[in-house]
């Protein structure tokens, strides 16, 4: 019984830090082209 909570626990662990890890690249993604985009926008106004 506690080998299969303790097995439970530690797969649900696994699987939500990877989930964790693979948003958050995603959204660094996303992130860094908004900033590049605002980034292009201002220089053409500039101009």
């Amino acid at each position: 019984m506690l080998k299969t909570v303790l097995l439970i626990i530690i797969g649900v662990s696994i699987f939500g830090i990877i989930l964790f890890s693979v948003v958050r690249q995603l959204m660094q993604r996303k992130l860094n082209e908004l900033v590049e985009e605002e980034k292009k926008r201002k220089r053409k106004k500039k101009l």
